[in-house]
C-alpha cells in the first residue's frame, strides 16, 4: 500500500505547508512590504486593507521602498482597483517620501 501519494494527501500536505508559512501581521495601519515576496502583494494588500477597515482603521501607510519603483507601481495598481480605497498618495517626507504610500479607506457602512 502506497501512502502519501493520493491527491487528497498532496492537498493536505500543501495546506500544512501554507499554514507553516502563514505570517501573523499586527493590524496597526502600517504595512511594511519589505518582508514579503512580490508575488504575495496582490493578495496581501487588499486583505490587510479589509482588516484595517474591519477594525476601524481608515488611514493606512504602505511601505514599499524606493528601489526602481516597480513595487510602488504594483501597489498603486492594486489600490486603483480596490473598492474600499477612497484615495491614496505618496507619503510626505516624514512618513517615508516616495518609499511609502498613504491610503485613505472608505468608512465601513
Amino acid at each position: 500500500m502506497c501512502h502519501g501519494n493520493s491527491k487528497a494527501d498532496r492537498r493536505s500536505d500543501h495546506r500544512d505547508t501554507d499554514r507553516e508559512r502563514a505570517v501573523r501581521l499586527p493590524i496597526d495601519g502600517i504595512l511594511d512590504l519589505h518582508a514579503f515576496a512580490p508575488g504575495d502583494v496582490g493578495h496581501l494588500v487588499p486583505d490587510y486593507l479589509d482588516e484595517c477597515r474591519r477594525l476601524g482603521i481608515y488611514e493606512v501607510r504602505i511601505i514599499h521602498g524606493k528601489g526602481n519603483g516597480s513595487l510602488r507601481r504594483t501597489v498603486h495598481a492594486i489600490l486603483e482597483r480596490t473598492a474600499s480605497v477612497r484615495a491614496y498618495r505618496i507619503a510626505d517626507l516624514d512618513a517615508g517620501s516616495w518609499g511609502a504610500t498613504l491610503v485613505e479607506l472608505k468608512r465601513a457602512l
